[in-house]
């Protein structure tokens, strides 16, 4: 709200208005917290009325020529933030805006989640108002904070867990979203404290699945898993998702895929309902049941599927690709090329593991510790029978590595992998390199896990990322994934 005053050329004329317009307790609080600055040729004086008036913010341009003074203008704040769409799914972006602020002032952002554990996560940035009062993340640069610079979703990716090591997982995609709480202060705030009110707030729904997905428990002979159907008849592109020594049921990356329009298959493979609670060995005649079920699913589209997989699943992935001819297109997010840590057995076939060496384990000042460099090297002769001969896949297969991955050297691995193709003649793998990107590479705006527990190793384990970089890696990645799917596994006569 704009107020036009004619105050004539003093600042006793100001108290007079004050003297005025505002009672006893409210001008007590204006002249105690009077702060002026000079921009350029005006001077800004900034008066803060008292907590119980609503209209109580003004900024007086206090503009300086020809030997007077005139105080023409109070601007009555009317804070307001907005964030558009206020409920999406949780790969959209969302314009985050402010409105109604005092011109030119340092303001905090911060966003806030509770996962279904109760484990909060939190980030802030520090931003400056606009002339016009105004605040406009995907145009306004971070000056400090979880990040710097113009990061229009910074706010999301940059969380962090309160307490050291967590990772978000939405566990229930269908029926509860993530809220995010944004809050906007008027001021520097280093120290989160509930002594200090926010000027306003919204509350944010990131989704993992859209209206109209269904969501099938698969308990099919030796299978566990979780299949996500699109709306509609089909038939639609199968994939199976597979993600690593987490273990249990991990559901979030194939409900925001089946929003995308494809039925995936969410696999568990240990440490969930009655499957073995450790991982001691790979079967990967688990994994054709898995391949058979959800081809033979009359909403899944002929003639084959796809994989996408992560870390221990990634090697999995790598392996359906070779050894399963139902498999037509895998996407290997951060994994080894080798049998590694547990053996592979496929009918007649056992492939033992490759050798691991504690010693050369690597602990980070987090305390985390980075498994990188404790495999044997694939390259040499004595570990060519343990390295998966990728010659024999049909598959088209895509690595997404991120160079900054302090679990694997997977970009070696995926690189010696592509070798050993093109020395056989064949070009049915590429390779996506992220500079600055971590291993556990997740749909858009999800916060970087530097490091979180494992209960394969039970300690916690270095993932490596510079938050930034990650969150540009995660962003294009997906695109590319779903472009792949698309390509390899959309019939001509029915593209998404």
């Amino acid at each position: 709200m704009l107020v036009t005053l004619s105050l004539g050329a003093s600042k006793g004329a100001a108290e007079g208005f004050c003297g005025n317009n505002l009672n006893f307790e409210q001008k007590a609080r204006v002249f105690s917290v009077i702060q002026i600055r000079e921009q350029q040729a005006s001077v800004w004086v900034l008066i803060v009325g008292s907590a119980s008036h609503p209209a109580r913010d003004c900024f007086l341009p206090l503009n300086s020529g020809a030997g007077n003074t005139t105080w023409p203008l109070c601007q009555s704040t009317m804070f307001q933030l907005t964030a558009t769409p206020v409920s999406a799914l949780a790969d959209e972006p969302v314009h985050i805006r402010a409105t109604g602020l005092p011109p030119l002032q340092m303001m905090t952002l911060t966003a806030s989640l509770k996962d279904e554990k109760g484990k909060l996560y939190r980030s802030k940035a520090f931003y400056r108002s606009n002339e016009a009062g105004e605040l406009d993340l995907q145009r306004d640069s971070s000056f400090g904070g979880d990040y710097v610079g113009v990061h229009p979703m910074g706010l999301f990716w940059s969380l962090k867990p309160e307490v050291a090591f967590g990772r978000l997982l939405k566990r229930d995609v269908m029926n509860s979203p993530f809220l995010v709480t944004l809050h906007l202060y008027d001021s520097v705030c280093f120290q989160d404290s509930a002594t200090v009110e926010p000027k306003v707030s919204q509350v944010v729904q990131r989704w993992y699945s859209s209206p109209g997905t269904q969501r099938v428990q698969i308990r099919e002979g030796c299978v566990r898993g979780a299949l996500f159907l699109p709306p509609g008849e089909g038939p639609f592109p199968g994939i199976i998702d597979l993600f690593g020594g987490i273990g249990g049921l991990i559901e979030f990356r194939a409900s925001l895929l089946a929003a995308h329009g494809f039925a995936v298959l969410a696999v568990a493979y240990f440490a969930y309902e009655d499957l073995p609670s450790q991982l001691a060995n790979v079967e990967l005649e688990y994994f054709e049941e898995a391949a058979n079920l959800l081809l033979a699913h009359p909403k899944v589209q002929k003639p084959g599927i796809g994989v996408i997989s992560v870390s221990k699943g990634a090697e999995i992935g790598l392996a359906m690709a070779c050894f399963l001819k139902q498999v037509v297109a895998v996407v290997c997010i951060n994994g080894p090329s080798s049998v590694c840590h547990f053996p592979l057995r496929y009918r007649d076939l056992a492939i033992t593991p490759m050798a691991t060496f504690l010693e050369r384990m690597q602990i980070d000042i987090s305390g985390a510790v980075s498994l990188r460099h404790i495999l044997d090297d694939p390259r040499d002769k004595r570990n060519q029978h343990r390295v998966y001969p990728i010659e024999k896949a049909q598959a088209q297969i895509l690595f997404i590595v991120g160079e900054n991955d302090a679990s694997l050297s997977s970009r070696e691995y995926a690189q010696q992998a592509l070798e050993r193709l093109q020395s056989h003649g064949k070009s049915n793998g590429r390779m996506l390199v992220y500079p600055g990107a971590g291993h556990l590479i997740e749909p858009p705006y999800a916060p970087l896990c530097y490091a979180s527990w494992n209960p394969l190793f039970s300690i916690p384990l270095l993932w490596g990322g510079d938050p930034v970089a990650h969150a540009v890696a995660q962003e294009h990645a997906w695109g590319e994934i779903q472009k792949f799917f698309r390509q390899h596994l959309v019939q001509t006569s029915s593209k998404l």
